[in-house]
């Protein structure tokens, strides 16, 4: 019996390059003779005609679902949507703008095949704008520290994943979903394997400086307290070392500087500058914590479905759908989402 493989692919932007992708995908799963596959196809609330792009493929091949999402909600929860739709035994996820090879998806399948549970691609060369390499390697540092990464581990957004894992990433219900740190708490059999990046066909990447920031600080504080410990520590140094000028700055006055003589003031400006900066950062960073959890008690959706388009041969239904779904064969209605 040929194995399921559902490719879940988040869209934004990506009208003229999507019938490439899932043509490339169409192409290389007519050669793996033991695998059938599905495509679902997420659009992320683009504003150009990506969704008619999605409905058209829907209506020419019955094994295309097309997932149209209420709002912007950011590519990993356009992830999880995709992952409430799958039906496959292995789940892998590919970028919309061509630039991860859909005919490569046979290494990764072969990872699975030989022992791994999620098996990442790793690029000799990547052919990104400096800007996202810059990118992508403070995100490896991120995750290396904060999540706990292994050091010798490429984390990419083309990977594979078995059933099991991606159901365990479904039992996450928070409205900030981090997709690299589900897996890294999933499970510890992961690998890589080398896969060609290409150059972008047309468009642009849509993650900008400050989408960039906001998915490193939702992945740190999302899956760790290491920040909160941080911060106690960095508030632990500030206080040994104000301790330590407060000393320095007594002895001075009694053994260096003549009595009567005023000194210190720029030293002391710069030394309350510092700790109410600190202070600062320390409340703003246990403000989010609490804000998080605010807006979670609030059942905050990760995603919201505006239209599911051809599930049933080519049948399209209309909904209101909120992820995580407590029913996944109801279509429809709003489903209670908490942390």
């Amino acid at each position: 019996m040929k194995k399921l493989i559902s490719f879940v692919i988040p869209c934004y932007r990506s009208e003229g390059m999507l019938p490439g992708v899932v043509g490339e995908i169409k192409e290389t799963m007519e050669r793996l003779e033991d695998y059938d596959y599905e495509v679902v196809l997420v659009n992320d609330c683009s504003p150009d005609h990506t969704f008619e792009v999605i409905r058209r493929l829907c209506r020419e091949d019955p094994r295309i679902t097309g997932v149209d999402l209420a709002r912007n909600f950011g590519q990993h929860s356009a992830l999880m949507a995709g992952f409430h739709q799958v039906k496959g035994d292995i789940v892998v996820c590919l970028d919309d703008d061509g630039q991860t090879p859909a005919r490569e998806v046979g290494k990764l399948l072969a990872g699975i095949e030989q022992g791994a549970d999620v098996v990442y691609a790793k690029y000799s060369q990547k052919h990104h704008s400096g800007f996202r390499n810059w990118g992508s390697r403070i995100n490896e540092r991120m995750t290396r520290v904060m999540l706990g990464k292994p050091k010798d581990l490429y984390i990419s957004s083309y990977f594979a994943a078995r059933r099991f894992v991606i159901e365990e990433i479904k039992r996450y219900e928070n409205a900030y979903p981090y997709v690299i740190g589900l897996v890294l708490r999933s499970t510890k059999r992961i690998s890589n394997v080398e896969v060609t990046h290409r150059d972008r066909q047309e468009g642009e990447s849509g993650y900008t400086l400050g989408k960039l920031l906001a998915l490193w600080f939702n992945g740190f504080t999302a899956f760790s307290v290491k920040p909160l410990r941080m911060a106690t520590i960095a508030g632990a140094g500030c206080a040994m070392i104000g301790f330590l000028y407060g000393i320095y700055t007594i002895i001075k006055k009694i053994f260096i500087n003549p009595p009567g003589l005023v000194t210190g003031f720029s030293a002391l400006m710069a030394v309350l500058v510092f700790m109410g900066g600190m202070l600062m950062l320390m409340l703003g960073l246990v403000g989010e914590y609490l804000g998080r959890m605010y807006i979670s008690m609030n059942n905050s959706p990760q995603f919201v479905i505006r239209e599911i388009a051809g599930m049933a041969a080519g049948e399209e239904s209309d909904g209101n759908e909120r992820g995580p779904e407590t029913k996944p064969d109801t279509k429809g209605e709003d489903f209670p989402h908490s942390m």
